[in-house]
């Protein structure tokens, strides 16, 4: 069976790294169906299939076949209003969207965790991510790709606050803790979905750069 993304599904295709990803895989002539729900009408394109409404109940109702799938989803504490509606947006919808593409015949899950995730963190945005990573492996996918950005960079809809005052300064770090554009970011996890694999495989921000140069 092909490694190559044929029939693929994007969750967060609106965001700052979902839109990136998103336009990627149309652009793509090996790509024959882009399966992206989202809470808003995205552009209308021959090869997509935008089921609107909320993600968290369209997930559970996607059909047909995948191939490989793509989560973009994640949230602040700020933006999400509690630290139980973030974990919703950044654990729960990944493991229920993994679960689900699973049973769709989905063979590879590529997915944003975080710079610093950890189980065992003391951070509860760093612990949750941590425990995603974990949940995902649990799933025991055919191939599973875990990508943990730095501070992603990017104009985004809605700004967030602490990322506008860090940016500037994140761009002078060194290695791993570099931020990174989210158009690197998206950039990196298409050729990630492009190149034959197995098994787990965790990708660190400075690899990331590398990769999506």
């Amino acid at each position: 069976m092909s490694d190559l993304p044929r029939q693929v599904q994007i969750a967060g295709a609106t965001g700052l790294t979902g839109q990136q990803l998103l336009a990627l895989a149309l652009d793509d002539p090996g790509v024959e169906r882009v399966v992206a729900p989202a809470r808003h009408p995205l552009a209308a394109h021959p090869k997509l299939d935008n089921q609107v409404g909320m993600v968290s109940h369209l997930i559970a109702q996607l059909q047909g076949p995948v191939d490989t799938v793509f989560c973009c989803l994640g949230t602040t504490i700020r933006q999400a209003g509690s630290r139980e509606a973030f974990r919703m947006v950044d654990y729960d919808l990944p493991v229920v969207l993994g679960r689900h593409a699973l049973a769709l015949g989905a063979r590879h899950y590529v997915v944003i965790s975080a710079l610093g995730a950890d189980p065992a963190s003391r951070l509860f945005y760093n612990r949750t991510k941590g425990e995603l990573e974990v949940a995902l492996q649990k799933q025991d996918w055919p191939r599973l790709t875990i990508v943990r950005p730095s501070l992603l960079l990017g104009a985004r809809h809605k700004p967030r606050l602490g990322e506008v005052f860090a940016a500037p300064f994140s761009r002078i770090l060194p290695g791993r803790w570099r931020g990174i554009e989210a158009s690197t970011v998206a950039r990196a996890m298409w050729r990630l979905a492009n190149t034959p694999g197995e098994g787990l495989r965790i990708v660190e921000s400075d690899e990331l750069q590398e990769i999506g140069r």
